[in-house]
Protein backbone atom coordinates (compact mmCIF):
# COMPACT_ATOMS: atom_id res chain seq x y z
CA UNK A 1 0.00 0.00 0.00
CA UNK A 2 1.66 3.27 -1.08
CA UNK A 3 1.72 5.65 1.80
CA UNK A 4 0.96 9.37 1.24
CA UNK A 5 3.73 11.52 0.81
CA UNK A 6 4.74 13.46 3.94
CA UNK A 7 6.50 16.64 4.25
CA UNK A 8 8.83 18.47 7.15
CA UNK A 9 6.07 20.96 9.28
CA UNK A 10 3.24 18.63 8.78
CA UNK A 11 1.09 17.38 12.09
CA UNK A 12 0.80 13.96 12.39
CA UNK A 13 -2.12 12.54 12.48
CA UNK A 14 -3.15 10.44 15.95
CA UNK A 15 -4.71 7.68 16.04
CA UNK A 16 -7.55 7.85 19.18
CA UNK A 17 -7.22 4.83 21.79
CA UNK A 18 -10.25 2.74 22.32
CA UNK A 19 -11.15 2.11 25.85
CA UNK A 20 -10.34 -1.24 26.78
CA UNK A 21 -13.50 -3.15 27.68
CA UNK A 22 -14.06 -4.10 31.60
CA UNK A 23 -13.00 -7.42 32.01
CA UNK A 24 -13.30 -9.59 35.22
CA UNK A 25 -9.50 -11.03 34.63
CA UNK A 26 -6.95 -9.01 36.80
CA UNK A 27 -3.63 -9.07 35.27
CA UNK A 28 -1.97 -8.37 39.04
CA UNK A 29 -4.06 -11.20 40.40
CA UNK A 30 -1.66 -14.22 39.73
CA UNK A 31 -4.20 -16.68 40.05
CA UNK A 32 -5.39 -15.09 36.72
CA UNK A 33 -4.74 -16.03 33.04
CA UNK A 34 -5.20 -12.23 31.74
CA UNK A 35 -2.89 -12.29 28.62
CA UNK A 36 -0.07 -9.23 28.99
CA UNK A 37 0.75 -7.61 25.64
CA UNK A 38 3.68 -5.53 24.18
CA UNK A 39 3.40 -3.39 21.14
CA UNK A 40 6.21 -4.01 18.81
CA UNK A 41 8.12 -0.94 18.16
CA UNK A 42 10.78 -2.07 15.47
CA UNK A 43 10.23 0.28 12.57
CA UNK A 44 10.31 -1.03 8.74
CA UNK A 45 12.48 0.12 5.97
CA UNK A 46 8.50 1.03 4.36
CA UNK A 47 8.34 3.66 6.97
CA UNK A 48 11.28 5.73 6.67
CA UNK A 49 9.98 8.91 5.24
CA UNK A 50 13.18 11.08 4.93
CA UNK A 51 15.08 12.20 1.89
CA UNK A 52 18.81 11.23 0.21
CA UNK A 53 20.51 11.71 -2.56
CA UNK A 54 20.27 9.09 -5.45
CA UNK A 55 24.17 7.91 -5.92
CA UNK A 56 23.30 5.84 -8.80
CA UNK A 57 21.41 6.08 -11.86
CA UNK A 58 19.59 2.14 -10.54
CA UNK A 59 18.44 3.78 -7.20
CA UNK A 60 16.30 6.29 -8.98
CA UNK A 61 12.79 4.75 -8.37
CA UNK A 62 10.00 6.17 -6.58
CA UNK A 63 8.97 9.69 -5.02
CA UNK A 64 11.89 11.91 -6.81
CA UNK A 65 12.99 15.87 -6.75
CA UNK A 66 14.98 17.26 -9.14
CA UNK A 67 17.42 20.06 -7.49
CA UNK A 68 18.60 22.61 -9.69
CA UNK A 69 22.10 24.66 -8.89
CA UNK A 70 20.58 27.97 -9.29
CA UNK A 71 20.59 30.84 -6.50
CA UNK A 72 18.92 31.18 -5.09
CA UNK A 73 18.36 27.14 -5.13
CA UNK A 74 15.05 25.83 -6.95
CA UNK A 75 13.74 22.62 -8.44
CA UNK A 76 11.72 21.60 -11.41
CA UNK A 77 8.11 21.51 -10.79
CA UNK A 78 4.52 21.45 -12.95
CA UNK A 79 1.72 22.45 -11.94
CA UNK A 80 -2.34 21.08 -12.84
CA UNK A 81 -2.09 22.30 -16.10
CA UNK A 82 1.45 20.18 -17.12
CA UNK A 83 3.41 23.81 -17.24
CA UNK A 84 6.92 23.37 -15.97
CA UNK A 85 8.62 25.50 -14.29
CA UNK A 86 11.68 26.00 -11.86
CA UNK A 87 10.32 26.42 -7.73
CA UNK A 88 12.33 27.67 -5.06
CA UNK A 89 13.52 24.95 -2.48
CA UNK A 90 12.68 26.06 0.95
CA UNK A 91 13.21 22.88 3.23
CA UNK A 92 17.52 22.70 2.40
CA UNK A 93 19.99 23.11 5.42
CA UNK A 94 22.14 26.10 4.48
CA UNK A 95 21.72 26.06 0.59
CA UNK A 96 23.07 22.55 0.38
CA UNK A 97 21.25 20.65 -2.23
CA UNK A 98 22.30 17.53 -0.82
CA UNK A 99 20.12 18.41 2.23
CA UNK A 100 16.88 19.25 -0.09
CA UNK A 101 13.60 18.40 0.57
CA UNK A 102 10.11 19.16 -1.41
CA UNK A 103 7.75 21.58 0.81
CA UNK A 104 5.51 21.50 -1.94
CA UNK A 105 3.95 18.10 -4.33
CA UNK A 106 4.08 19.99 -7.33
CA UNK A 107 7.87 19.82 -6.74
CA UNK A 108 7.50 15.83 -6.11
CA UNK A 109 8.02 13.52 -9.50
CA UNK A 110 6.95 9.68 -9.10
CA UNK A 111 10.24 7.95 -11.07
CA UNK A 112 9.58 4.56 -13.01
CA UNK A 113 11.69 2.34 -15.43
CA UNK A 114 10.37 2.33 -18.68
CA UNK A 115 10.15 -1.21 -19.29
CA UNK A 116 13.16 -3.30 -21.10
CA UNK A 117 15.22 0.04 -21.32
CA UNK A 118 17.70 1.94 -18.67
CA UNK A 119 15.45 4.56 -19.23
CA UNK A 120 12.92 6.51 -16.84
CA UNK A 121 10.21 8.24 -16.51
CA UNK A 122 8.82 10.89 -14.43
CA UNK A 123 5.06 11.25 -13.40
CA UNK A 124 3.72 14.45 -11.90
CA UNK A 125 1.38 14.94 -8.83
CA UNK A 126 -1.40 15.24 -11.11
CA UNK A 127 -0.97 12.07 -12.73
CA UNK A 128 0.70 13.31 -16.09
CA UNK A 129 4.53 12.76 -17.16
CA UNK A 130 6.99 15.06 -17.80
CA UNK A 131 7.77 15.64 -21.25
CA UNK A 132 10.53 17.08 -24.16
CA UNK A 133 9.27 17.93 -27.24
CA UNK A 134 11.55 18.65 -30.34
CA UNK A 135 12.03 22.18 -29.83
CA UNK A 136 13.18 21.26 -26.28
CA UNK A 137 10.10 22.49 -24.38
CA UNK A 138 9.57 20.58 -21.36
CA UNK A 139 5.93 20.29 -20.28
CA UNK A 140 3.85 17.46 -18.31
CA UNK A 141 0.45 16.98 -20.22
CA UNK A 142 0.12 13.40 -21.70
CA UNK A 143 -1.13 10.74 -19.93
CA UNK A 144 1.10 7.32 -21.62
CA UNK A 145 4.64 6.79 -22.02
CA UNK A 146 6.08 7.78 -25.49
CA UNK A 147 9.60 8.53 -26.01
CA UNK A 148 9.63 12.17 -25.66
CA UNK A 149 8.77 11.15 -22.15
CA UNK A 150 11.42 8.88 -21.59
CA UNK A 151 14.79 9.69 -19.98
CA UNK A 152 18.13 8.72 -19.61
CA UNK A 153 19.84 9.78 -15.99
CA UNK A 154 23.57 9.80 -16.39
CA UNK A 155 26.24 9.92 -13.12
CA UNK A 156 28.46 13.14 -13.78
CA UNK A 157 31.53 11.20 -12.87
CA UNK A 158 33.66 15.14 -11.74
CA UNK A 159 30.95 15.56 -9.41
CA UNK A 160 29.25 12.68 -7.43
CA UNK A 161 25.71 12.40 -6.78
CA UNK A 162 24.57 14.31 -9.43
CA UNK A 163 23.37 13.69 -12.76
CA UNK A 164 22.63 14.97 -16.42
CA UNK A 165 19.40 13.95 -17.93
CA UNK A 166 19.42 12.90 -21.38
CA UNK A 167 16.21 13.07 -23.82
CA UNK A 168 15.74 10.56 -26.53
CA UNK A 169 17.01 13.35 -28.82
CA UNK A 170 20.46 12.86 -27.60
CA UNK A 171 19.91 16.35 -26.02
CA UNK A 172 20.42 17.47 -21.74
CA UNK A 173 17.74 18.95 -19.94
CA UNK A 174 19.66 22.24 -18.41
CA UNK A 175 18.67 25.55 -16.60
CA UNK A 176 18.97 29.09 -18.40
CA UNK A 177 19.59 32.09 -15.61
CA UNK A 178 19.03 34.81 -17.95
CA UNK A 179 15.54 35.74 -15.83
CA UNK A 180 14.96 36.40 -12.12
CA UNK A 181 13.66 33.10 -12.01
CA UNK A 182 15.48 30.22 -13.94
CA UNK A 183 13.90 28.34 -17.03
CA UNK A 184 14.42 24.83 -17.63
CA UNK A 185 14.78 23.21 -20.88
CA UNK A 186 15.54 20.37 -23.01
CA UNK A 187 18.02 21.22 -25.40
CA UNK A 188 21.66 21.30 -24.27
CA UNK A 189 24.27 20.32 -26.40
CA UNK A 190 26.55 19.03 -23.94
CA UNK A 191 26.99 18.82 -20.29
CA UNK A 192 27.67 21.47 -18.26
CA UNK A 193 27.11 22.78 -14.74
CA UNK A 194 23.59 24.60 -15.27
CA UNK A 195 22.85 20.84 -17.04
CA UNK A 196 24.19 18.96 -13.52
CA UNK A 197 21.31 18.13 -11.47
CA UNK A 198 21.11 16.46 -8.12
CA UNK A 199 18.31 13.99 -7.71
CA UNK A 200 16.72 13.30 -3.64
CA UNK A 201 14.52 10.44 -3.54
CA UNK A 202 12.74 8.83 -0.19
CA UNK A 203 14.79 6.67 1.83
CA UNK A 204 12.60 3.44 1.89
CA UNK A 205 13.04 3.20 -2.20
CA UNK A 206 16.60 3.46 -2.27
CA UNK A 207 17.74 -0.29 -3.46
CA UNK A 208 21.04 0.16 -0.88
CA UNK A 209 19.58 0.96 1.96
CA UNK A 210 16.90 -1.35 1.42
CA UNK A 211 18.73 -4.00 1.54
CA UNK A 212 21.10 -2.82 4.17
CA UNK A 213 18.00 -2.94 6.60
CA UNK A 214 16.63 -6.23 5.34
CA UNK A 215 20.37 -7.58 6.19
CA UNK A 216 20.43 -5.97 9.25
CA UNK A 217 16.65 -7.58 10.17
CA UNK A 218 18.05 -10.96 9.16
CA UNK A 219 21.16 -11.16 12.16
CA UNK A 220 18.17 -10.03 14.55
CA UNK A 221 17.74 -13.65 16.24
CA UNK A 222 17.02 -14.66 19.96
CA UNK A 223 18.19 -16.82 22.51
CA UNK A 224 14.93 -18.34 21.89
CA UNK A 225 14.77 -18.80 18.66
CA UNK A 226 18.02 -20.56 18.36
CA UNK A 227 17.36 -23.00 21.37
CA UNK A 228 14.22 -23.98 19.09
CA UNK A 229 16.40 -24.57 15.86
CA UNK A 230 19.43 -26.18 18.26
CA UNK A 231 16.83 -28.71 20.10
CA UNK A 232 18.46 -27.45 23.38
CA UNK A 233 19.54 -25.14 25.88
CA UNK A 234 22.39 -22.61 24.92
CA UNK A 235 25.08 -21.38 27.12
CA UNK A 236 26.23 -17.86 26.56
CA UNK A 237 29.41 -18.85 23.90
CA UNK A 238 27.40 -20.67 21.70
CA UNK A 239 24.79 -17.84 21.25
CA UNK A 240 27.29 -15.10 20.41
CA UNK A 241 28.68 -18.07 17.99
CA UNK A 242 25.24 -18.66 16.19
CA UNK A 243 24.60 -14.65 16.26
CA UNK A 244 28.19 -14.24 14.48
CA UNK A 245 27.74 -16.87 12.10
CA UNK A 246 24.12 -15.73 10.85
CA UNK A 247 26.01 -12.19 9.86
CA UNK A 248 28.87 -13.66 8.90
CA UNK A 249 26.58 -16.42 6.12
CA UNK A 250 28.15 -19.68 7.88
CA UNK A 251 24.57 -19.89 10.41
CA UNK A 252 24.02 -23.27 9.07
CA UNK A 253 27.04 -24.49 9.35
CA UNK A 254 27.36 -23.63 12.55
CA UNK A 255 24.28 -25.03 13.57
CA UNK A 256 25.01 -28.60 12.43
CA UNK A 257 28.35 -28.26 14.83
CA UNK A 258 26.31 -26.95 18.06
CA UNK A 259 24.12 -30.13 17.43
CA UNK A 260 26.60 -32.38 16.81
CA UNK A 261 28.86 -30.94 19.91
CA UNK A 262 25.61 -31.14 21.84
CA UNK A 263 25.24 -34.84 21.58
CA UNK A 264 28.80 -35.69 21.79
CA UNK A 265 28.22 -34.11 25.63
CA UNK A 266 25.04 -35.30 26.26
CA UNK A 267 26.69 -38.93 25.90
CA UNK A 268 30.23 -37.95 27.19
CA UNK A 269 27.64 -37.75 30.51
Amino acid sequence: MVKPLAFKGDKKSKKRKQPAPESSLDPEDPNSTALTTIEPTTATTDEDDSWVTAEAPSDITGPVIFALPSTPPTCIACDANGKVFASELENLVEGDLSTAEPHDVRQVWVANRVAGTDNISFKGHHGRYLSCDKFGILSATTEAISPEESFLCIATPSTPGTFSIQTQREKFLTMTEDTKVPEVRGDAESVSFNATFRIRMQARFKPRLKANKESKAREKISRKELEEVVGRRLDDDEVRRLKRARREGDYHETILDVRVKGKHDKFAS
